[in-house]
């Protein structure tokens, strides 16, 4: 066999295997930062993607060439309704992993959330409240279901999206009274991130549906001469072992993973949508009209997708925690 003639390095990245569809539109997060802070606080938030646009700020990092300069950097808006805690949730860890040991519903639950699960007729709210404070010995971390609010956001349903966050304290008894403080009442984004932080965001990506390994891998097309087909690998494997490899390009699912972009800056908070929304609204989603956030760089996910932030797990160490001075956010419509 005679040598290639050209350099062909491998086409595609390994690091996202298996590429399956993902089961739902809200992603899961597997792992938590750890909590140092001197308040307890949910490690997070929830919001819905509303569009991109572009701002102008000036540079302070001191290592950086464009010190003192002014650089035009892509902005990613996100409207942030207040989300509502509904469940207290005590776990404890035991060699199969983290279990569920008991849980504590709001008393003042939202119909809204029949849309999403029956809820009980009667509850005792109190008898399963000092259930809870009974075992906090042997629970080891607190965490709460939220769901958003999405009639005062921009899209267009009354279905809420339920999510659970982990509560950060130094001790369960702080996590616990956190916890017990904000059951069944609104918090605001405000109240849980601030402005010049790093927070990861976690989505699930627009979906493509099944494509071929050009699309899925950016294999390159063979010549117009090759036997059998010409979007393809051009060998799937040798005769022996008799088996496909993992890494060999293969078509399947493309698109609608879930994704995780790390340390994106909170670059400014509000709670006037207007004065950040485009004339006629933006494309596909609408006018924000509460609490909005707006983040450094692009996030996963399409216009409309609910995105849930997260305190950043890796924070980079040159972040020097001061925030960003910018001096202009674009407004100008898309449309």
């Amino acid at each position: 066999m005679a040598h290639r003639k050209k350099h062909a390095p491998r086409r595609g990245s390994l690091a996202y295997l298996p590429r399956g569809r993902a089961s739902k539109f809200l992603p899961r997060i597997k792992n938590w930062p750890s909590w140092d802070g001197e308040e307890p606080k949910l490690l997070g938030f929830i919001g819905y993607k509303a569009g991109m646009s572009h701002a102008v700020m000036s540079v302070q990092n001191p290592n950086s060439p464009f010190k003192g300069q002014e650089r035009v950097i892509p902005v990613t808006i996100l409207d942030t309704p207040p989300i509502r805690p509904f469940s207290i949730r005590g776990y404890k860890t035991t060699p199969y992993g983290t279990r569920l040991v008991t849980e504590v519903l709001a008393d003042n639950l939202s119909d809204d959330l029949r849309r999403v699960k029956p809820l009980p007729k009667k509850y005792k709210h109190k008898d399963k409240m000092k259930e809870l404070e009974s075992k906090l010995d042997s629970i080891t971390e607190i965490r709460m279901l939220v769901h958003t609010q999405p009639r005062i956001a921009g899209v267009s349903k009354k279905k809420p999206d339920i999510t659970e966050y982990k509560v950060g304290a130094r001790s369960v008894q702080e996590a616990f009274e956190y916890a017990k403080s904000i059951l069944g009442n609104d918090v605001r984004v405000a109240d849980i991130l601030s402005e010049g932080i790093l927070i990861d965001s976690i989505a699930v990506t627009k979906g493509h549906g099944f494509q071929g390994p050009v699309r899925r891998w950016g294999v390159r097309i063979l010549q117009h001469k090759s036997r059998k087909t010409k979007r393809g690998v051009g060998c799937i494997g040798p005769w022996s072992p008799t088996n496909i490899r993992y890494s060999v390009p293969r078509p399947g699912q493309t698109g609608f993973h879930t994704r995780t972009s790390f340390n994106n800056e909170v670059l400014k908070m509000g709670e006037r949508g207007e004065e950040i929304t485009p004339s006629g609204g933006f494309v596909n989603y609408g006018v924000i009209r509460g609490d909005y956030v707006i983040l450094w760089g692009s996030v996963p996910g399409p216009v409309k997708r609910p995105l849930r932030m997260r305190f950043a797990i890796r924070p980079k160490r040159s972040h020097l925690g001061q925030v960003t001075q910018v001096s202009y956010i674009s407004t100008t419509s898309k449309q």
